[in-house]
This record gives structure tokens, sequence and C-alpha cells, in this order.
């Protein structure tokens, strides 16, 4: 255990002095390595202050400059591409309830009225949400406009976490597949958006649209899996109705 000598006291005998300067020296020699340490610092930062300074200037650079992007350039980016959006998302809501669907699409695509179309959004406005959304319309619209290659492009451009848009997303392009008569990445875009989100609407969904993929393919075990999920954890859903036509289906080409 160490032990601490109180202010003014003597040492008593030879074994205390040679102890106390033992004690001394090594006091000396931990102050002496720090100011060497000190000295030698102070050295290194004078010899090389201009490339410190140089350091700090380009982080101070790099951090004004991004919190600057951010504020006088990505902002207002972002709002006059959601102000240019605006007539072509029109467009595109109209196609979907409307009667002149083809053309209505095309005007979403490329525009009309002298405002943007989705295209003009992803190339004017790129790295921005609404460039980013734009793909998503883009991709929605060339599907529904049966150029399926143009519609698997735009929506494999497109990023989201959204519970809803996300997995319709993924959905849309296991359509382009299937239209485009390649079943087994049909399959793969499928049970990738059946496993994205949990929810009644699109879990169940694309189970039951992988599931009938499935079949197709022979993979009946696979198939009987999605259906049974189907059957049992979403009860509600539309595709629960149907679904035990396929499961007895999938069940007798399981037992061959």
């Amino acid at each position: 255990m160490a032990t601490y000598n109180k202010r003014g006291y003597k040492p008593k005998n030879k074994v205390e002095k040679e102890q106390n300067i033992e004690a001394d020296s090594t006091t000396a020699e931990v102050f002496n390595t720090l100011d060497e340490t000190a000295s030698k610092t102070e050295a290194f930062v004078e010899k090389n202050q201009i490339y410190i300074f140089i350091i700090i200037a380009l982080v101070a650079v790099i951090v004004l400059g991004s919190l600057g992007y951010k504020e006088f350039i990505s902002k207002p980016k972002q709002v006059s591409a959601m102000n240019d959006m605006f007539q072509a998302q029109k467009y595109f809501d109209q196609a979907v309830i409307g009667v002149e669907k083809d053309s209505l699409y095309n005007l979403a695509l490329n525009g009309g009225e002298g405002k943007f179309g989705m295209l003009d959004i992803i190339d004017e406005y790129g790295g921005t949400p609404s460039a980013n959304l734009a793909s998503y319309y883009a991709g929605t619209a060339y599907l529904r406009l049966k150029n399926y290659k143009k519609a698997v492009e735009h929506l494999e451009n497109f990023k989201s976490d959204d519970e809803i848009l996300a997995p319709i997303a993924k959905g849309n392009i296991g359509d382009a597949f299937v239209q485009l008569n390649q079943p087994n990445e049909a399959l793969s875009y499928y049970e990738q958006a059946a496993e994205m989100r949990n929810n009644d609407y699109t879990t169940p969904m694309y189970l039951y649209k992988a599931g009938t993929i499935a079949l197709d393919l022979g993979e009946a075990d696979k198939a009987l899996t999605y259906f049974e999920r189907i059957k049992n954890g979403y009860p509600n859903a539309t595709e629960a109705s149907k679904v035990d036509v396929f499961i007895g289906k999938a069940q007798v080409l399981t037992n061959k």
C-alpha cells in the first residue's frame, strides 16, 4: 500500500532519507519525460503547422460545404422538383382512374401543357426524393403501357422504406417479368415483395402471386408453403377466399 509523508516531515533515519531521494528522483524523471513529450509535440506542431492548418481548413470546408449544400442547393432543388412534378403526378392519377389510360400515362411520362413529365424530373432533378419517386411512377406507367423492359429499368432505380409502396414496386417488377416470360425472375421479385413488409395487403397478395408462379414452375412444396401462410396468417385477405383450391392442387402435386 502506498504511503504519503505529511508536509514538513523530516526523515528519521538513513533508510527514509534514501527513500525520499529515490521518490524525488522518480518524480523528477516523470516531469522530465512530460517536458520532453511536450517539447516534442510543440516541435512537431511548429514544424508541421502549415499541414495541420490545411487539414483543419479542409475539414471545415467539407462540413460547411455539406451544410451549405443541403440548405442552399438540395432543399430548394427538392422544392422546385416537387412543383414541376405536380402536373405529371396529376396525369398519372387520372390514368389510374380514367378511361384514356394510355394517353394519360404517356403524358405522365413525357409531360404536357408545357410541364415536366416523370422522365424530365428524373433527368433534371437526379438525386432528389422527387426524382426517386418519379422512377416509381415512370416504371409503373411503362408497365401499364406494356413496355416491360423500361418498367423494370425504372422500378429498379426506385428505393423506398414505405410500408406499401416499397413492396408494390418490387411486385410490379415481378409483374413485368411475368409478361416477359421470365417466371424465375418473377418468382424472385414476388418473394422479395412478400417478405419486405408484413401487412394484410401486400404480404398475402405477393405470397399468392409467388405461389401461383411456383406451381407453374413445378415447385409445389414452395407453393404450398406460400398458400398455407395466406390461409393461416391472413384469413381476412382477399386472397384467402380462393386459396383453398390452390392448397389442394399443391398438395396433390406434392404427393405425386
